[in-house]
């Protein structure tokens, strides 16, 4: 097998598939999202010997075994807003599985030239940044850094950076007449390069015009599922 593929496997988290493997992860999540001090003492041990985790030396059969009757009975009991919950925890686990990187929350201030290089060089390989350079003042600046900041709750998969021209060290290449700047990175390659960014966008913008801009280049990845996200509230609200 390749290094490659080594490398791959390391990174994957083991999953449990098949039915059997699905009712035991089932188990335990179950016992975890349950309030146990307001359960019966019986109920409280049942719930444990159904989530108990195996160990290389336990009986291969207790976790095997099937479903019993009590246990059936007890998992019916509010197991619809359960379920929602296990499976919305399911999904997010998928995600970051297969997104091969990690979540960002936010635009993160670059306060130094140092700050951006690292940024760029030592972010995760498969990660988007997207790096915004401003200055106080100059028309357009703030409005994008707004954009950004609307963005970056859609797209947590990227992460989104500013820095003002005059921190970044290199105020002399960034004058006023090309900023704002938006530069794009990935594995510390340059994917994007937009001088006066604004250019490219109406007098008055918005963050779905800076998205339909990123994305006319290939520059984002698939949004979030706001489907997912929001699940919970709309059926409280129901």
């Amino acid at each position: 097998m390749s290094g490659g593929a080594m490398d791959m496997e390391e990174e994957l988290p083991v999953t449990h598939t098949g039915p059997k493997g699905v009712i035991n992860d089932w188990r335990r999540f179950k016992l975890e999202s349950m309030d146990q001090e307001s359960l019966p003492p019986n109920k409280r041990e049942l719930l444990r010997q159904m989530s108990s985790p195996h160990r290389p030396n336990d009986d291969p059969r207790a976790l095997n075994r099937k479903m019993s009757v009590q246990e059936y009975e007890l998992i019916k009991e509010d197991d619809e807003k359960c379920m929602k919950k296990y499976r919305k925890q399911c999904m997010q686990e998928m995600h970051e599985s297969l997104s091969f990187g990690p979540k960002f929350e936010g635009v993160y201030e670059l306060e130094s030239g140092e700050a951006f290089l690292e940024v760029i060089e030592k972010e995760h390989r498969h990660t988007v940044v997207v790096v915004h350079i401003y200055k106080a003042g100059v028309k357009g600046c703030e409005e994008l850094n707004n954009c950004l900041d609307c963005l970056a709750t859609e797209y947590p998969t990227v992460k989104f950076c500013r820095i003002d021209a005059v921190s970044s060290g290199a105020s002399e290449r960034f004058s006023d007449e090309v900023l704002p700047t938006l530069l794009v990175y990935k594995n510390g390659e340059l994917l994007g390069n937009f001088l006066a960014a604004t250019q490219h966008l109406n007098e008055e913008f918005f963050a779905t015009d800076v998205e339909a801009f990123l994305n006319g280049y290939g520059l984002l990845p698939e949004k979030e599922m706001p489907a997912l996200e929001n699940e919970d509230e709309e059926n409280d609200v129901e």
